[in-house]
């Protein structure tokens, strides 16, 4: 259960300073035993003020780039806009030797400098039809050892005796 105000957390510590068990003061309060000794060495650290909600955001971030080579590259796309990502990454790696290098796109992406181009996608064309009506050059259907011709009223018949047929496609008896 989230705590809804400072108000619960006070009367938490309150009930166990003045004695009661943490298991049972837990399980009244809805929350684990680790949360409830967490909030009561809080208190007792911090006082009041310890129990106020704590700001989520990390101290550090373990990748970040060192501020000199960040404004280095800020500095660099300021002086050459018409330099893209590659280049200029080309250059950190020989001024900065001794620090990891970021990707191309790091710096370039968090602060709006490059614009992403998409893809040109290519798109599949087909064939054009010889005819305009799919059913007039015919289909071929199997069963067994017999090979049937549909035509345009999709009844079986016999396939034609020429190896051409109406369209002049070359069929395959088989």
């Amino acid at each position: 259960m989230p705590w809804k105000d400072m108000d619960e957390r006070l009367q938490f510590v309150a009930r166990r300073l003045a004695g009661e068990a943490m298991a049972e003061l837990c399980r009244e309060f809805g929350i684990s035993r680790k949360t409830g000794y967490k909030i009561f060495d809080r208190y007792q650290e911090c006082g009041v003020h310890g129990l106020t909600d704590r700001n989520r955001r990390p101290y550090r971030y373990a990748n970040q780039l060192p501020f000199q080579v960040e404004n280095y590259i800020l500095n660099v796309k300021r002086e050459h806009p018409s330099w893209g990502a590659r280049k200029i990454r080309e250059r950190l790696l020989r001024r900065f030797s001794g620090f990891p290098i970021p990707a191309k796109s790091t710096i370039h992406d968090r602060y709006g400098l490059v614009e992403r181009r998409g893809r040109l996608r290519r798109r599949a064309q087909g064939t054009p039809l010889s005819a305009s009506d799919p059913m007039s050059c015919g289909a071929l259907i199997t069963k067994g050892s017999s090979c049937w011709g549909i035509t345009n009223t999709a009844t079986p018949s016999p396939l034609p005796t020429t190896p051409y047929d109406s369209c002049g496609l070359s069929l395959q008896i088989q």
